[in-house]
């Protein structure tokens, strides 16, 4: 194998771990996003707000803590923005009206319906499945990166078929924490 077959071979791996990264990351957010009952700030943190002319992530805007498994309480750094935080909470998905002392708002989340866990299961299961459906994804255009390299006479049909077994553990892996996630998640929403 050349060193320029060498070299495009890595690059078409690092490309394609750092978009299986990517995948898994991205999951973690949506997973952040879903709620289980119990307060967290990920719930909250990436909510645009509407203050100082533009539109700015919550946590930019004030501290957020969890005083009590189901209780957020979010201290914004200016009183000012208080009002525009306030709405944010009330437009956004989250289901749930904040409460205001002039200092702090308190949200309080509910215990959520056996029902409702079982919506959210079904939600996290069609997430992960799609982000399984996308590193398959990533993998199928590195297969194809790789037959072109080989085609193109870069590497030879023994450099594709390790760099085939390779992808096959990189996929494997990514999958497996894509399922790690999945479960993590599923008992955490199951849980009373």
């Amino acid at each position: 194998m050349s060193d320029t077959g060498d070299e495009m071979r890595t690059l078409v791996f690092d490309e394609c771990r750092d978009k299986m990264r990517k995948a898994v990351a991205h999951l973690q957010e949506e997973f952040g996003g879903i709620r289980t009952g119990r307060a967290t700030p990920s719930l909250v943190e990436k909510i645009k707000v509407d203050a100082y002319g533009s539109e700015l992530p919550l946590q930019q805007l004030a501290g957020i803590s969890v005083p009590e498994p189901r209780l957020l309480v979010i201290s914004p750094y200016d009183k000012g923005s208080m009002k525009a935080i306030e709405k944010a909470i009330q437009t956004s998905d989250l289901g749930i009206n904040p409460s205001n002392d002039g200092q702090v708002v308190r949200l309080v989340f509910p215990a959520l319906t056996e029902e409702r866990r079982r919506d959210l299961v079904k939600v996290v299961k069609n997430r992960g499945e799609e982000a399984r459906v996308a590193v398959r994804n990533i993998r199928r255009q590195t297969r194809h990166d790789l037959e072109a390299l080989e085609k193109d006479g870069d590497i030879s049909k023994n450099d594709l078929d390790r760099a085939e077994k390779d992808l096959e553990k990189i996929t494997h892996t990514t999958i497996e924490e894509i399922d790690d996630l999945l479960e993590h998640k599923e008992r955490e929403l199951l849980e009373v």
